[in-house]
């Protein structure tokens, strides 16, 4: 591996241009096998393994948020000299797969049922090879810095031998089962999906109020009603005098009914418990019982029970013995179950059978209803609840495995309060359905012989001769749940699994804690006796500026492609983490990302300043000691190792978005607004103060520079590369190739605070602030210079001595500027400026209205006064006195007395005016 640096201009361009900087660095990044763990890190490894994204998939806002926050904890802690791994790879994605090559089939006339199974796997695979790499390289695009010569595939030999040792241990231990209970269907994809692949949409509908009637025992002869009447006879129910009425939302299930329930307090009911209700359609009785289920306020107080069609009804079923009747076929057209409505699809038997209903005199009234409805992610369509034969998982012994890691604190999760929904979802937990109705994925390892036996060998082992393969393939999430150590070569004992198991961190967004986090913290715990990682970190949803989910439908979908296209990755990424705050879903404003490509703007451009005036000389003031700083100098070194120090802090806290925040407000705040123009003051200076300023310069800039490089990776590597050239840089590795990304992340020790210089330096700067806005008040041209007098009290001394800059930065005349002690006689024609125990007068000469300038006194003097009011409150509060950090109270009293001194002072001079 070599490191000479990648190609660049020699002399920076005018501006950043994101265009010709990434794609170059990322390629170079690459080549020099940058992000591949280091053998000679000093410090132990730091793991992540990359939430594995579909292999159809396009990158979406998720993708770059996950892939920016995780690729800034990889560059920080690399940085640090950990021996970090970021693993990448993709997810197989079964569904979503196989229906975009069954899309391509029927493009060409033919369908995977038609081509078998054989031809449509070989198809597959191939669309797979095709377009599966895509997804990868939009992730470089984010300037993932990945180990991608490990990257994995869920279908890679080596993960499906984990799977296979995974559901051969579970079915050994008996956590493996085939059983018949109801699952989420889809009738397009024919397949049982997880609840994750089932979004929730809220539909006005309708619910309608159906009369049965009840007889006292079943009817004798199915095929008619109550009166001896055929169905749609318009007489079925002739002669009854005694109805109980149901209210659904979904009248072609009346079919399946079973039951009618009623709430056991409801006394409108009481006398027919224990009585038959006549089924509609079909003239079956079906028991009227009480059940704790039923809310007695609801509809009509009664509803119909349809163990095989509804979740709640099931269970009801499960505690009175109910039969299961299954109306429906895998299409969702009426099974032969439904009678006279037999082969209609759903919707259109809910038309006939409400048709039927009024025309029989049983639909009572019909009522508008809001309810959320299940839609089918990849098929489209409403969800079916349906009673399938399906293999399923026992969750609860490796639920109280996931549960005791986050409990004994062995695994932490961010933001702490997601641990409260992490634990009721694991005590509730219901067993596992693993099985779908697919091609593509992991075929299920059982074999069934001839005489009914089911075989289920490891994975060394061969298939029984003559058993047939079941035909179903796993659940996507059980192959993802095993990603931490699958990637490392699990079952097998391999170097990777014993130097990078157990993970670091697992970062992904709160909403898949229940589907995949908690997978994987069940099969992690459960397979190795170890949990899969010691932090769970949690980003929010990406939502448009006014809050609203992204969809196509709003027209407000964000194609990140498009951004970084338009205005740099890095720009893209600062807002992403710096918008938020962990958990919190973040409302992504554009203007938010304009402000941060002009921040990558304004570091180039603060950059391409220091190295002009750098005239040749790369040392940094943290590399020599000094004979002579100046205040401000003292105060830009102070406020930089305050920052690294917060940073860090913030950082180890997980607090990422405050960290950026810190570091952008610094470096264009005070270093480029501030210390920047007192630089070119002092480079005016003589030999000394040009080059101690030059240290300061580049000394704070690069490192500077790198603190910001997790966040902002192009931009700085290439701004540091100009910069250091071959300067000094810290390292935490002996032979560093010369790249930012494996310098020092900057931690400045507490001796490098100088607490008096920010005091004093807070002091001038305020001056130089009321001075600007007097100017500006005034409406002063800007290429004007005034005159002004400068009463520093106890601050005299340092005032005179920052008078050259005071002078230059508030456009005041160097030599008509007097600093004094006290004045026996202030001026009247003059606006004034008071802080604490310093006065300043600025003589305007006839430009001073005295009523405005009495006005203005007056507001400042309102402000003062509120400012002592809440000082004096808060420290006559004994809490706050008792309680705060003894610094944070000195720090009050201190400010409490320059607050009364400015109260004086403007008070004296509102009575000269």
């Amino acid at each position: 591996m070599t490191s000479a640096a990648p190609r660049r201009p020699t002399e920076m361009a005018k501006a950043y241009e994101h265009q010709q900087v990434e794609r170059r660095l990322y390629t170079w990044w690459e080549e020099q096998d940058f992000f591949a763990p280091r053998a000679d890190a000093p410090h132990p490894p730091f793991v992540i393994a990359i939430p594995p994204p579909n292999v159809t998939g396009e990158l979406h806002l998720g993708h770059a948020m996950f892939v920016t926050i995780e690729d800034l904890m990889i560059r920080w802690r690399r940085m640090q000299g950990y021996q970090t791994l970021w693993i990448p790879g993709t997810d197989h994605a079964g569904i979503a797969t196989q229906t975009q090559v069954e899309r391509l089939l029927r493009s060409e006339g033919t369908s995977r049922q038609a081509v078998g199974r054989e031809e449509f796997l070989r198809r597959t695979w191939a669309w797979k090879e095709k377009y599966g790499g895509e997804i990868c390289n939009q992730l470089r695009r984010l300037g993932a810095s990945c180990d991608w010569a490990r990257e994995r595939f869920t279908l890679d030999l080596g993960l499906s031998r984990a799977v296979h040792t995974a559901f051969k241990r579970l079915y050994d231990d008996g956590l493996i089962y085939r059983g018949t209970y109801l699952v989420n269907w889809s009738p397009n994809l024919q397949t049982a999906v997880s609840d994750l692949e089932v979004d929730y949409e809220q539909r006005n509908v309708s619910i309608w109020y159906v009369r049965y009637p009840v007889v006292d025992a079943p009817q004798a002869d199915q095929a008619l009603g109550p009166g001896g009447h055929a169905w749609g006879s318009g007489r079925w129910a002739e002669g009854v005098t005694e109805w109980i009425t149901v209210a659904t939302t979904r009248p072609e299930t009346i079919l399946g009914d079973t039951a009618v329930a009623v709430a056991p307090a409801d006394e409108r009911y009481a006398a027919l418990v224990g009585r038959y209700a006549c089924l509609p359609a079909l003239g079956r009785a079906i028991p009227i019982l009480a059940d704790e289920y039923v809310d007695k306020d609801f509809g009509s107080g009664a509803v119909k029970i349809t163990p095989a069609h509804d979740k709640n009804d099931y269970e009801v079923g499960r505690r009175h013995q109910l039969p299961l009747i299954n109306v429906l076929n895998l299409d969702a057209t009426i099974n032969q179950a439904g009678g006279p409505y037999a082969g209609l699809d759903r919707f259109e038997a809910r038309k006939s059978m409400l048709a039927d209903l009024e025309k029989e005199g049983l639909l009572v009234k019909t009522e508008p209803h809001t309810m959320s409805v299940g839609i089918s992610q990849r098929g489209g369509e409403v969800i079916e609840p349906l009673l399938s034969e399906q293999w399923f998982v026992r969750t609860r012994t490796m639920a109280d495995l996931a549960m005791a890691a986050v409990r004994d604190g062995r695994t932490r999760i961010i933001p702490e309060r997601f641990e409260k929904v992490y634990f009721h979802w694991l005590e509730h937990i219901e067993d596992w359905c693993i099985s779908r109705q697919l091609w593509w994925g992991h075929r299920i390892p059982v074999w069934y012989l001839p005489d009914g036996t089911m075989v289920v060998p490891g994975p060394d082992e061969a298939p029984p001769e003559g058993g047939i393969q079941d035909p179903d393939v796993l659940d996507t999430w059980f192959s993802s749940g095993l990603w931490p150590f699958s990637t490392l070569g699990w079952p097998d004992d391999t170097p990777d699994l014993a130097a990078f198991y157990p993970n670091s961190v697992m970062e992904t967004g709160y909403d898949i804690l229940f589907f995949w986090v908690a997978r994987m913290m069940m099969m992690g715990c459960y397979f190795t006796e170890v949990e899969p990682f010691h932090t769970i970190y949690l980003h929010g949803l990406v939502r448009d500026e006014h809050g609203r989910k992204m969809s196509k439908s709003y027209g407000n979908v964000v194609n990140p492609l498009e951004v970084m296209d338009a205005h740099g990755t890095d720009a893209l990424r600062y807002t992403l983490t710096t918008s938020g705050t962990p958990g919190q879903d973040i409302n992504l404003n554009p203007q938010r990302i304009e402000s941060a490509r002009n921040f990558a703007n304004k570091l180039w451009n603060m950059t391409r300043f220091v190295i002009g005036k750098l005239d040749g000389q790369r040392e940094s003031i943290f590399d020599r000691q000094l004979e002579y700083m100046s205040l401000a100098d003292r105060w830009i070194i102070s406020r930089y190792a305050r920052l690294s120090i917060e940073v860090d802090r913030l950082m180890e806290g997980y607090n990422f978005g405050e960290a950026g925040r810190q570091i952008h407000d610094f470096l264009w705040g005070e270093f480029a607004d501030w210390y920047v123009e007192l630089a070119k003051v002092q480079l005016e200076g003589d030999a000394t103060a040009q080059r101690t300023t030059r240290a300061v310069l580049y000394g704070v800039l690069e490192g500077a520079l790198r603190l910001l490089h997790p966040f902002m990776p192009f931009v700085t590597e290439e701004l540091w590369h100009y910069l250091v050239a071959d300067g000094p840089f810290a390292s935490p590795y002996p032979d560093a190739p010369r790249t930012i990304m494996l310098a020092a992340y900057p931690v400045l020790p507490a001796s490098y605070l100088d607490e008096g210089a920010e005091r004093d330096w807070a002091m001038v700067q305020e001056l130089i602030v009321a001075i600007r806005n007097i100017r500006s008040e005034y409406k002063v041209e800007a290429a004007k210079w005034v005159t002004a007098t400068i009463v520093g009290g106890p601050h005299t001394a340092m005032l005179h001595a920052q008078a050259p800059l005071i002078a230059r930065l508030g456009r005041v005349k160097a030599d008509e500027l007097r600093v004094t002690h006290e004045l026996s006689e202030k001026p009247r024609q003059a606006a004034t400026i008071v802080l604490g125990s310093i006065e300043c007068y600025l003589p305007l000469a006839g430009m001073i209205d005295l009523g405005a300038e009495r006005a203005r006194v007056r507001k400042e003097l309102d402000t003062v006064e509120i400012d002592v009011a809440r000082r004096e409150a808060k420290l006559a509060n004994t809490s706050f006195v008792a309680k705060a950090p003894p610094n944070v109270v000195a720090r009050e009293r201190e400010g409490l007395e320059t607050a009364r001194a400015a109260l004086v002072k403007l008070q004296a001079r509102l009575e000269e005016l």
